[in-house]
Protein backbone atom coordinates (compact mmCIF):
# COMPACT_ATOMS: atom_id res chain seq x y z
CA UNK A 1 0.00 0.00 0.00
CA UNK A 2 2.75 2.42 0.93
CA UNK A 3 4.26 1.60 -2.57
CA UNK A 4 1.32 2.37 -4.73
CA UNK A 5 0.86 5.39 -2.33
CA UNK A 6 4.43 6.62 -3.37
CA UNK A 7 3.43 5.75 -7.26
CA UNK A 8 0.57 8.06 -7.17
CA UNK A 9 2.05 10.46 -5.31
CA UNK A 10 5.32 11.13 -7.77
CA UNK A 11 2.80 10.84 -11.00
CA UNK A 12 1.59 14.19 -12.08
CA UNK A 13 -1.83 15.21 -12.82
CA UNK A 14 -1.79 15.31 -15.74
CA UNK A 15 -1.19 11.45 -16.66
CA UNK A 16 0.84 10.95 -20.26
CA UNK A 17 -0.72 7.99 -22.43
CA UNK A 18 1.09 4.94 -21.73
CA UNK A 19 2.01 4.68 -25.36
CA UNK A 20 4.37 7.77 -25.30
CA UNK A 21 6.00 7.02 -21.68
CA UNK A 22 9.65 6.81 -22.72
CA UNK A 23 10.26 5.32 -19.14
CA UNK A 24 8.02 3.59 -17.20
CA UNK A 25 8.58 3.15 -13.52
CA UNK A 26 10.79 0.22 -13.85
CA UNK A 27 13.38 2.05 -16.14
CA UNK A 28 13.28 5.31 -14.27
CA UNK A 29 14.44 2.61 -11.12
CA UNK A 30 16.24 1.19 -13.04
CA UNK A 31 18.35 4.42 -14.21
CA UNK A 32 18.19 6.04 -10.92
CA UNK A 33 19.06 3.85 -8.56
CA UNK A 34 22.35 2.50 -9.88
CA UNK A 35 23.83 6.47 -10.27
CA UNK A 36 22.58 6.54 -6.41
CA UNK A 37 24.88 4.01 -5.67
CA UNK A 38 27.44 5.15 -7.80
CA UNK A 39 27.55 8.63 -6.30
CA UNK A 40 27.36 7.59 -2.91
CA UNK A 41 30.39 5.29 -3.51
CA UNK A 42 31.82 8.15 -5.07
CA UNK A 43 31.26 10.12 -2.13
CA UNK A 44 31.77 7.54 0.77
CA UNK A 45 35.47 7.20 -1.16
CA UNK A 46 36.41 10.40 -1.16
CA UNK A 47 36.34 10.43 2.79
CA UNK A 48 38.05 7.51 3.26
CA UNK A 49 40.85 8.56 0.92
CA UNK A 50 40.87 11.91 2.91
CA UNK A 51 41.28 9.88 6.17
CA UNK A 52 43.89 7.80 4.84
CA UNK A 53 46.34 10.53 3.48
CA UNK A 54 46.12 12.08 7.17
CA UNK A 55 48.22 9.14 8.40
CA UNK A 56 50.74 10.08 5.67
CA UNK A 57 51.62 13.69 7.54
CA UNK A 58 50.42 17.89 7.38
CA UNK A 59 52.75 18.24 4.56
CA UNK A 60 51.09 14.88 2.50
CA UNK A 61 47.55 16.26 4.00
CA UNK A 62 48.40 20.16 2.85
CA UNK A 63 49.96 19.08 -0.70
CA UNK A 64 46.54 16.58 -1.47
CA UNK A 65 44.10 19.52 -1.02
CA UNK A 66 46.08 22.32 -2.43
CA UNK A 67 46.44 20.01 -5.56
CA UNK A 68 43.19 18.86 -5.26
CA UNK A 69 41.42 22.91 -6.04
CA UNK A 70 43.48 22.54 -8.84
CA UNK A 71 42.40 19.49 -9.81
CA UNK A 72 38.64 20.03 -9.43
CA UNK A 73 38.80 22.92 -12.31
CA UNK A 74 40.03 20.21 -14.63
CA UNK A 75 36.96 17.71 -13.30
CA UNK A 76 34.91 20.32 -14.25
CA UNK A 77 35.66 20.58 -17.83
CA UNK A 78 35.91 17.02 -18.59
CA UNK A 79 32.27 16.97 -16.29
CA UNK A 80 30.82 19.99 -19.30
CA UNK A 81 32.15 18.35 -21.96
CA UNK A 82 30.56 14.48 -20.92
CA UNK A 83 27.56 16.69 -20.16
CA UNK A 84 27.19 18.22 -23.35
CA UNK A 85 27.90 14.83 -25.12
CA UNK A 86 25.03 13.22 -23.40
CA UNK A 87 22.74 16.02 -23.93
CA UNK A 88 23.43 15.41 -27.72
CA UNK A 89 23.53 11.81 -27.71
CA UNK A 90 20.27 11.47 -26.07
CA UNK A 91 18.64 13.64 -28.11
CA UNK A 92 19.59 11.30 -31.06
CA UNK A 93 18.35 7.99 -29.58
CA UNK A 94 15.00 9.93 -29.05
CA UNK A 95 14.88 10.76 -32.38
CA UNK A 96 16.27 7.29 -33.03
CA UNK A 97 18.96 8.48 -35.10
CA UNK A 98 21.70 5.87 -34.66
CA UNK A 99 23.75 6.67 -37.65
CA UNK A 100 24.16 10.51 -35.95
CA UNK A 101 24.46 8.72 -32.62
CA UNK A 102 27.47 6.93 -33.56
CA UNK A 103 29.11 9.98 -35.05
CA UNK A 104 28.29 11.83 -31.58
CA UNK A 105 29.46 9.46 -29.09
CA UNK A 106 32.80 9.05 -31.56
CA UNK A 107 33.25 12.79 -32.05
CA UNK A 108 32.98 13.36 -27.81
CA UNK A 109 35.52 10.25 -27.44
CA UNK A 110 37.82 12.24 -29.83
CA UNK A 111 37.41 15.75 -28.20
CA UNK A 112 37.69 14.53 -24.76
CA UNK A 113 41.10 13.21 -25.75
CA UNK A 114 42.08 15.97 -26.80
CA UNK A 115 41.47 18.28 -24.11
CA UNK A 116 42.26 15.76 -21.50
CA UNK A 117 45.70 15.61 -23.05
CA UNK A 118 46.60 19.30 -23.43
CA UNK A 119 45.43 19.99 -19.33
CA UNK A 120 47.99 17.04 -18.99
CA UNK A 121 50.48 18.41 -20.39
CA UNK A 122 50.40 21.79 -19.45
CA UNK A 123 49.89 20.55 -15.89
CA UNK A 124 52.64 18.33 -15.83
CA UNK A 125 54.80 21.09 -18.21
CA UNK A 126 53.62 24.10 -15.85
CA UNK A 127 53.89 22.00 -12.71
CA UNK A 128 55.75 24.80 -10.53
CA UNK A 129 54.62 27.67 -12.30
CA UNK A 130 50.87 26.85 -11.82
CA UNK A 131 51.20 25.62 -7.90
CA UNK A 132 53.68 28.73 -7.47
CA UNK A 133 50.86 31.51 -9.03
CA UNK A 134 48.10 29.65 -7.20
CA UNK A 135 49.41 28.70 -3.74
CA UNK A 136 52.32 30.90 -3.39
CA UNK A 137 55.18 30.48 -1.41
CA UNK A 138 54.48 27.34 0.88
CA UNK A 139 56.83 25.15 3.00
CA UNK A 140 59.37 23.49 1.35
CA UNK A 141 57.99 20.05 2.04
CA UNK A 142 54.20 21.09 1.27
CA UNK A 143 55.74 22.06 -2.25
CA UNK A 144 57.70 18.84 -2.85
CA UNK A 145 54.40 16.89 -2.11
CA UNK A 146 51.91 19.06 -4.32
CA UNK A 147 54.69 18.28 -7.66
CA UNK A 148 54.78 14.71 -6.66
CA UNK A 149 51.03 15.22 -6.12
CA UNK A 150 50.33 17.06 -9.46
CA UNK A 151 52.26 14.81 -11.52
CA UNK A 152 50.49 11.92 -11.06
CA UNK A 153 47.23 12.77 -10.94
CA UNK A 154 47.59 15.08 -14.44
CA UNK A 155 48.92 11.43 -15.83
CA UNK A 156 45.12 10.43 -15.06
CA UNK A 157 43.34 13.07 -16.77
CA UNK A 158 43.05 11.06 -20.14
CA UNK A 159 42.08 8.37 -18.40
CA UNK A 160 39.36 10.22 -15.87
CA UNK A 161 38.37 12.19 -19.07
CA UNK A 162 37.34 9.03 -20.79
CA UNK A 163 35.77 7.63 -18.17
CA UNK A 164 33.53 10.43 -17.58
CA UNK A 165 32.06 10.84 -21.33
CA UNK A 166 31.93 6.80 -22.06
CA UNK A 167 29.89 6.93 -18.38
CA UNK A 168 28.04 9.71 -19.78
CA UNK A 169 27.26 7.91 -23.27
CA UNK A 170 25.79 5.07 -21.13
CA UNK A 171 23.54 6.93 -18.91
CA UNK A 172 22.36 8.21 -22.21
CA UNK A 173 21.42 5.01 -23.51
CA UNK A 174 19.58 4.15 -19.92
CA UNK A 175 22.20 1.33 -18.75
CA UNK A 176 23.62 2.83 -15.55
CA UNK A 177 23.80 -0.23 -14.10
CA UNK A 178 27.27 -0.81 -16.02
CA UNK A 179 28.95 2.13 -14.71
CA UNK A 180 27.90 1.46 -10.99
CA UNK A 181 29.58 -2.36 -11.31
CA UNK A 182 32.55 -1.01 -13.05
CA UNK A 183 32.89 2.46 -10.24
CA UNK A 184 32.51 -0.17 -7.48
CA UNK A 185 35.39 -2.00 -8.81
CA UNK A 186 37.53 1.24 -9.61
CA UNK A 187 36.65 2.61 -6.51
CA UNK A 188 37.83 -0.48 -4.62
CA UNK A 189 41.14 -0.77 -6.66
CA UNK A 190 41.45 3.02 -5.52
CA UNK A 191 40.75 2.18 -1.62
CA UNK A 192 43.08 -0.87 -1.45
CA UNK A 193 45.31 0.51 -3.14
CA UNK A 194 45.39 3.63 -1.00
CA UNK A 195 46.14 1.52 1.92
CA UNK A 196 48.93 -0.21 0.96
CA UNK A 197 50.41 2.84 -0.33
CA UNK A 198 50.07 4.77 3.21
CA UNK A 199 50.09 1.93 5.46
CA UNK A 200 52.21 -1.08 3.91
CA UNK A 201 54.78 0.91 1.47
CA UNK A 202 54.96 4.50 3.37
CA UNK A 203 54.81 5.54 -0.14
CA UNK A 204 53.22 9.24 0.91
CA UNK A 205 51.57 11.32 -1.41
CA UNK A 206 52.60 8.94 -4.49
CA UNK A 207 51.02 6.15 -2.28
CA UNK A 208 47.48 8.17 -2.83
CA UNK A 209 47.94 9.34 -6.38
CA UNK A 210 49.20 6.23 -7.75
CA UNK A 211 46.65 3.99 -7.09
CA UNK A 212 43.78 6.67 -8.63
CA UNK A 213 45.86 6.34 -11.67
CA UNK A 214 45.50 3.18 -11.87
CA UNK A 215 42.06 2.87 -10.51
CA UNK A 216 41.16 5.38 -13.21
CA UNK A 217 42.82 3.80 -16.41
CA UNK A 218 41.21 0.38 -15.17
CA UNK A 219 37.51 1.88 -15.42
CA UNK A 220 38.58 3.78 -18.50
CA UNK A 221 39.77 0.91 -20.35
CA UNK A 222 36.70 -1.58 -19.50
CA UNK A 223 34.60 1.41 -20.60
CA UNK A 224 35.91 2.11 -24.16
CA UNK A 225 35.82 -1.97 -24.66
CA UNK A 226 32.03 -1.53 -23.50
CA UNK A 227 31.93 1.60 -25.85
CA UNK A 228 33.27 -0.18 -28.88
CA UNK A 229 30.98 -2.84 -29.02
CA UNK A 230 28.22 -2.44 -32.04
CA UNK A 231 25.37 -4.21 -30.04
CA UNK A 232 24.62 -0.76 -27.84
CA UNK A 233 21.97 1.20 -29.05
CA UNK A 234 25.19 3.76 -29.51
CA UNK A 235 28.76 2.84 -29.83
CA UNK A 236 32.40 4.85 -30.97
CA UNK A 237 33.29 3.73 -34.08
CA UNK A 238 37.22 3.83 -34.44
CA UNK A 239 36.96 5.75 -37.97
CA UNK A 240 34.78 8.34 -36.96
CA UNK A 241 36.70 8.75 -34.06
CA UNK A 242 39.66 9.84 -36.06
CA UNK A 243 37.83 12.09 -38.39
CA UNK A 244 36.81 15.47 -37.70
CA UNK A 245 33.43 16.70 -37.90
CA UNK A 246 32.60 20.48 -36.85
CA UNK A 247 29.02 20.33 -37.00
CA UNK A 248 28.83 18.08 -34.59
CA UNK A 249 31.27 19.32 -32.52
CA UNK A 250 29.76 22.29 -32.21
CA UNK A 251 26.66 20.60 -30.91
CA UNK A 252 28.62 19.14 -28.30
CA UNK A 253 30.46 22.34 -27.40
CA UNK A 254 27.24 24.43 -27.05
CA UNK A 255 26.07 22.58 -24.54
CA UNK A 256 29.86 21.96 -23.57
CA UNK A 257 30.96 25.17 -23.09
CA UNK A 258 28.25 27.36 -21.31
CA UNK A 259 28.23 24.14 -18.41
CA UNK A 260 32.03 24.42 -18.09
CA UNK A 261 31.82 28.32 -17.62
CA UNK A 262 29.28 27.83 -15.19
CA UNK A 263 31.45 25.58 -13.30
CA UNK A 264 34.21 27.07 -13.50
CA UNK A 265 32.73 29.77 -11.98
CA UNK A 266 31.49 28.59 -9.37
CA UNK A 267 34.56 27.11 -8.12
CA UNK A 268 36.25 30.72 -8.13
CA UNK A 269 33.37 31.91 -6.15
CA UNK A 270 33.87 29.39 -3.27
CA UNK A 271 37.96 30.10 -3.58
CA UNK A 272 36.77 34.22 -2.54
CA UNK A 273 34.64 32.51 -0.17
CA UNK A 274 37.25 30.54 1.59
CA UNK A 275 39.19 33.65 1.90
CA UNK A 276 35.99 35.45 3.81
CA UNK A 277 35.98 32.12 5.92
CA UNK A 278 39.34 32.45 6.90
CA UNK A 279 38.13 35.97 8.81
CA UNK A 280 36.07 33.85 11.34
CA UNK A 281 38.19 32.15 13.62
CA UNK A 282 39.79 29.09 14.20
CA UNK A 283 36.46 27.45 15.44
CA UNK A 284 34.64 28.51 12.70
CA UNK A 285 36.90 27.59 10.02
CA UNK A 286 37.17 24.04 11.54
CA UNK A 287 32.97 23.91 11.67
CA UNK A 288 32.42 25.00 8.49
CA UNK A 289 34.94 22.35 6.67
CA UNK A 290 33.99 19.32 8.50
CA UNK A 291 30.11 20.55 7.85
CA UNK A 292 31.29 20.73 4.13
CA UNK A 293 31.43 17.31 4.18
CA UNK A 294 28.28 16.59 5.42
CA UNK A 295 26.68 19.05 3.18
CA UNK A 296 28.24 17.18 0.29
CA UNK A 297 26.59 13.51 1.24
CA UNK A 298 23.05 15.65 1.69
CA UNK A 299 23.25 16.89 -1.96
CA UNK A 300 23.50 13.06 -3.40
CA UNK A 301 19.39 12.95 -4.58
CA UNK A 302 19.74 15.88 -6.59
CA UNK A 303 23.19 15.71 -7.98
CA UNK A 304 21.95 11.97 -8.98
CA UNK A 305 18.79 13.05 -10.45
CA UNK A 306 20.15 15.77 -12.44
CA UNK A 307 22.06 13.01 -14.38
CA UNK A 308 18.35 11.40 -14.87
CA UNK A 309 17.06 14.11 -16.01
CA UNK A 310 19.52 14.80 -18.75
CA UNK A 311 18.75 11.27 -20.08
CA UNK A 312 15.25 10.97 -19.88
CA UNK A 313 14.57 14.86 -21.04
CA UNK A 314 16.92 14.38 -23.87
CA UNK A 315 15.59 11.68 -25.65
CA UNK A 316 11.60 12.91 -24.94
CA UNK A 317 12.41 16.17 -27.03
CA UNK A 318 15.05 14.72 -29.79
CA UNK A 319 11.43 12.85 -30.00
CA UNK A 320 9.52 15.82 -30.42
CA UNK A 321 7.79 15.04 -27.67
CA UNK A 322 7.75 18.24 -25.54
CA UNK A 323 4.49 16.91 -23.58
CA UNK A 324 6.11 14.31 -22.59
CA UNK A 325 9.31 15.92 -21.67
CA UNK A 326 6.99 18.16 -19.98
CA UNK A 327 5.89 15.06 -17.70
CA UNK A 328 8.78 13.33 -16.81
CA UNK A 329 10.36 17.25 -15.53
CA UNK A 330 7.46 17.02 -13.08
CA UNK A 331 7.81 13.30 -12.30
CA UNK A 332 11.04 13.62 -11.57
CA UNK A 333 10.78 16.83 -9.74
CA UNK A 334 8.62 14.99 -7.66
CA UNK A 335 11.04 12.35 -6.84
CA UNK A 336 13.50 14.12 -6.39
CA UNK A 337 11.48 16.04 -3.59
CA UNK A 338 10.71 12.48 -1.57
CA UNK A 339 14.15 11.63 -1.87
CA UNK A 340 15.59 14.45 -0.75
CA UNK A 341 14.00 14.91 1.84
CA UNK A 342 13.80 11.22 3.24
CA UNK A 343 17.64 11.31 2.94
CA UNK A 344 18.46 14.67 4.48
CA UNK A 345 16.07 13.70 7.59
CA UNK A 346 18.53 10.81 7.98
CA UNK A 347 21.79 12.98 7.90
CA UNK A 348 20.51 15.39 10.13
CA UNK A 349 19.63 12.36 12.44
CA UNK A 350 23.17 10.88 11.75
CA UNK A 351 25.04 14.28 12.55
CA UNK A 352 25.13 14.28 16.38
CA UNK A 353 26.70 10.36 16.55
CA UNK A 354 29.15 10.52 13.41
CA UNK A 355 30.49 13.69 14.80
CA UNK A 356 31.37 11.86 18.06
CA UNK A 357 33.89 10.42 15.93
CA UNK A 358 35.63 13.23 15.60
CA UNK A 359 38.40 15.06 17.31
CA UNK A 360 36.69 18.30 17.91
CA UNK A 361 35.62 20.30 20.76
CA UNK A 362 31.88 20.91 22.14
CA UNK A 363 31.75 24.53 20.41
CA UNK A 364 32.33 22.94 16.64
CA UNK A 365 30.08 19.83 17.02
CA UNK A 366 27.17 22.13 17.82
CA UNK A 367 28.29 24.57 15.50
CA UNK A 368 28.26 22.19 12.53
CA UNK A 369 24.80 20.06 13.86
CA UNK A 370 23.32 23.84 13.90
CA UNK A 371 25.23 24.59 9.67
CA UNK A 372 24.45 20.74 8.98
CA UNK A 373 20.02 21.91 10.25
CA UNK A 374 20.14 25.01 8.16
CA UNK A 375 21.44 23.40 5.04
CA UNK A 376 19.74 20.14 5.13
CA UNK A 377 16.34 22.12 5.64
CA UNK A 378 16.41 23.98 2.78
CA UNK A 379 18.39 21.30 0.51
CA UNK A 380 15.07 19.99 0.50
CA UNK A 381 13.01 23.06 0.01
CA UNK A 382 15.10 24.26 -3.06
CA UNK A 383 18.03 22.17 -4.22
CA UNK A 384 15.75 19.94 -6.42
CA UNK A 385 14.41 22.89 -8.32
CA UNK A 386 17.43 24.96 -8.71
CA UNK A 387 19.89 22.11 -9.37
CA UNK A 388 18.21 18.73 -10.72
CA UNK A 389 15.49 20.51 -12.50
CA UNK A 390 17.38 23.07 -14.04
CA UNK A 391 18.98 20.20 -15.59
CA UNK A 392 16.36 19.31 -17.55
CA UNK A 393 16.19 22.63 -18.90
CA UNK A 394 19.59 22.25 -20.11
CA UNK A 395 18.59 18.41 -22.02
CA UNK A 396 16.16 20.58 -23.81
CA UNK A 397 18.83 22.70 -24.98
CA UNK A 398 17.96 25.64 -22.65
CA UNK A 399 21.67 26.34 -21.61
CA UNK A 400 22.30 29.72 -22.11
CA UNK A 401 19.62 30.76 -19.82
CA UNK A 402 20.78 27.89 -17.23
CA UNK A 403 24.40 29.38 -17.22
CA UNK A 404 23.23 33.16 -16.52
CA UNK A 405 21.48 32.36 -13.54
CA UNK A 406 23.89 29.95 -11.99
CA UNK A 407 26.53 32.41 -12.91
CA UNK A 408 24.10 35.43 -11.50
CA UNK A 409 22.86 33.31 -8.11
CA UNK A 410 26.15 31.99 -7.34
CA UNK A 411 28.49 34.32 -8.25
CA UNK A 412 26.87 37.81 -7.31
CA UNK A 413 24.31 36.71 -4.70
CA UNK A 414 26.21 34.09 -2.68
CA UNK A 415 29.44 35.89 -2.91
CA UNK A 416 27.33 39.77 -1.89
CA UNK A 417 24.70 37.92 0.85
CA UNK A 418 28.29 36.49 2.30
CA UNK A 419 29.83 39.99 2.88
CA UNK A 420 26.32 41.21 4.01
CA UNK A 421 25.66 37.76 6.75
CA UNK A 422 28.71 36.99 7.39
CA UNK A 423 30.45 39.87 8.09
CA UNK A 424 28.56 42.82 8.25
CA UNK A 425 25.86 41.00 10.29
CA UNK A 426 28.46 39.23 11.83
CA UNK A 427 27.10 35.93 11.52
CA UNK A 428 30.35 33.82 10.99
CA UNK A 429 29.78 30.94 9.14
CA UNK A 430 26.34 30.87 9.37
CA UNK A 431 26.32 34.07 7.62
CA UNK A 432 28.02 31.99 4.56
CA UNK A 433 25.30 29.40 5.04
CA UNK A 434 22.30 31.43 4.90
CA UNK A 435 24.03 33.16 2.14
CA UNK A 436 24.77 29.57 0.40
CA UNK A 437 20.70 29.29 0.80
CA UNK A 438 20.27 32.71 -0.75
CA UNK A 439 21.91 31.97 -4.03
CA UNK A 440 19.46 28.66 -4.03
CA UNK A 441 16.64 30.47 -3.76
CA UNK A 442 17.60 32.72 -6.13
CA UNK A 443 18.23 30.53 -8.21
CA UNK A 444 15.28 28.32 -7.71
CA UNK A 445 12.92 30.97 -8.61
CA UNK A 446 14.69 31.79 -12.07
CA UNK A 447 14.60 28.58 -13.15
CA UNK A 448 10.91 28.07 -12.04
CA UNK A 449 9.80 31.59 -13.68
CA UNK A 450 11.92 29.97 -17.00
CA UNK A 451 10.10 26.49 -16.70
CA UNK A 452 6.45 27.83 -16.69
CA UNK A 453 7.15 30.29 -19.44
CA UNK A 454 7.76 27.07 -21.64
CA UNK A 455 10.32 28.48 -23.74
CA UNK A 456 12.42 25.79 -23.16
CA UNK A 457 10.65 23.63 -25.23
CA UNK A 458 11.54 26.20 -28.44
CA UNK A 459 15.08 24.96 -28.38
CA UNK A 460 16.97 22.62 -31.08
CA UNK A 461 20.20 20.97 -30.29
CA UNK A 462 19.94 18.63 -32.85
CA UNK A 463 19.22 18.95 -36.86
Amino acid sequence: MNKSFLLKWVEPRQPLPKERQRFGNRELAALILPILVEQLLTMLVGIADTLMVSYAGEAAVSGVSLVNQLNNVFIFVFGAVASGGAVVASQYIGREDRENGVTAASQLLMITVLISAALMGISVWFRSQLLSLLFGRVEPDVMEASLTYLIISALSFPALAVYNSAAALFRSMGKANAIMNISIVMNAVNVIGNAIGIFVLHAGVAGVAVPSLVSRTFAAVVMLVLCFQKKNTLYVEPGKVLAWNGKMLKRILNIAVPNGVENGLFQLSKVALSSIVALFGTVQIAANGVAQSFWSMASLFCIAFGYAFVTVIGQCMGAGDTRAADYYNKKLLRMTYIGSAAWNFLIVLSTPFVLMLYSLSEDIRNLVVLLVVIHSVFNVILCPVAFSLSNGLRAAGDIRFTMYASIFATVVCRVVFSVIFGVWMNLGVIGICLAMVGDWLVKALLILVRYRSRKWTGFRVID
